[in-house]
């Protein structure tokens, strides 16, 4: 008989490895609602009219198509379906998919229920999302997304705030981390006085490989990239900015003295710094001009967070973007948001260890069952203690002793409560330390005072 197994890039969740994904999901869910962001889901699969055309060419052929159910060959010419063309057929055959990230549904969502919602919109989603990528290491087709996002303001207090919340979720999990963060705006005025708008990219990508390959090389890379003598010239005090993020700021007021653009941008990180130094913040907050994700739709402020103390990837990223449900046909929805990488956090807590050790513990109280008496006589007894917020189970057969501290010990269960003739008799329980080994005869209210 074959083994049972499951798609390449998805996962099963072994009962430790949820309780330390719901410590991270609980964790993020409780700061987003200290700052009044309210939860909201949507369904798994959309419409393909929803989702085709918002990833680009390449996010189209990493979307999850549904077949059509009942008769998904109707409409489909023999022709058509001799032509073997997966475009066309799925086109015919596929009116649904799977949704590929949270923030498209968002926008259609918004749209919506635009008249129920009041704005500015604070979402939070934490749900899983579905790519049909090639897996590999740390690379999935079924992953979560933890996204948080302010809809119908231009305030850069949402800016400040997001910062906050991104500081606080870290300091809670105990990650020492550094929130790197950019601007759009400086860096469309970088290339526009370059005279190099359509090289954003190019530029940015080279500007980050500085500290791997130095100077010349990234001087070398702009050359191959088509960027004249000149504008490399004027390129070199911005490849080179260092010093405090004021000391940037002030490097960069003069490079860009020329870009309306560039300034506004400057002006947008000054606010933003201001209103941070007057906040406790425990995090490092860097003005980092090589940070350049999603130039495609991020309009103002980018942000980035990596961890410090373990070598991976960014473990949340972010940014400003004008015109989100724009695609949707209503115009003109400012919003800044937030999406915290779960997966990569819950790599980089297991590297350092810094589960809470409460956040993973099941049952709390293994009550142990001798027969058919003693039985009866715990299960209101079982009761009362689960009523005092106490996890407890009762093994359900009278097994061995043997068997029952066994299960126990797998399940870590720190304490376990053995009634026989005597405690029935006397009113007691009797209350191993598992880890000790120390043994007490305890009342009822004396076990529930133990936790």
């Amino acid at each position: 008989m074959q083994k049972p197994s499951i798609p390449k890039g998805t996962r099963d969740f072994s009962p430790e490895e949820m309780a330390k994904r719901n410590y991270i999901f609980n964790t993020i869910r409780e700061v987003y609602h200290l700052y009044g962001f309210q939860q909201i889901e949507t369904p798994a699969m959309e419409n393909l009219s929803t989702l085709m055309g918002k990833y680009g060419e390449e996010g189209d052929k990493l979307l999850f198509k549904i077949l059509n159910s009942g008769d998904c060959f109707s409409g489909i010419s023999c022709e058509e379906l001799l032509e073997k063309n997966p475009v066309k057929f799925a086109a015919k055959a596929c009116e649904k998919g799977l949704r590929y990230d949270l923030t498209v549904p968002f926008a259609r969502f918004v749209v919506q229920h635009r008249n129920e919602i009041s704005f500015p919109f604070k979402r939070y989603q934490i749900q899983p999302v579905w790519r049909a990528d090639r897996p590999q290491k740390g690379r999935y087709r079924e992953f979560y997304q933890c996204d948080g996002d302010v809809v119908g303001s231009d305030s850069l207090i949402n800016e400040v705030e997001l910062i906050q919340i991104m500081d606080e979720v870290f300091h809670r999990f105990g990650i020492r981390v550094c929130i790197k963060m950019n601007n759009r705006k400086i860096l469309s005025g970088i290339a526009e006085i370059l005279g190099a708008a359509d090289k954003i990219v190019d530029i940015t990508v080279a500007i980050d490989k500085l500290d791997k390959i130095g100077l010349e090389k990234v001087n070398d890379e702009l050359r191959e990239k088509g960027l004249s003598e000149d504008a490399i010239n004027k390129l070199q005090p911005v490849i080179m900015l260092s010093g405090t993020n004021r000391e940037k700021i002030a490097s960069l007021k003069n490079v860009l003295a020329a870009s309306e653009t560039g300034l506004k941008g400057i002006a947008e990180m000054e606010f933003i710094l201001d209103r941070i130094e007057k906040l406790a913040l425990r995090a490092e907050l860097e003005l980092d001009l090589t940070l350049a994700r999603g130039l495609n739709y991020y309009t103002g402020a980018i942000f980035e967070v990596k961890a410090l103390d373990v070598q991976i990837g960014s473990i949340t990223g972010g940014g400003r973007y004008d015109n989100l449900t724009g695609v949707f046909g209503m115009e003109g929805v400012s919003g800044v948001g937030i999406s915290f990488g779960a997966d990569r956090i819950f790599d980089v807590l297991n590297q350092l260890d810094l589960y809470p050790k409460d956040a993973l513990q099941t049952t709390q109280l293994l009550f142990v069952n001798f027969g058919a008496k003693e039985e009866a006589y715990l299960l209101p007894l079982v009761a009362q203690v689960r009523a005092a917020g106490i996890r407890t189970e009762l093994y359900p057969e009278s097994a061995k002793m043997k068997k029952q501290m066994g299960y126990a010990d797998t399940k870590k269960i720190p304490y376990v409560a053995i009634v026989g003739e005597t405690e029935m008799s006397e009113g007691k329980i009797n209350v191993k330390n598992m880890i000790t080994g120390e043994q007490q005869l305890l009342t009822v209210d004396e076990l529930i005072a133990l936790f």
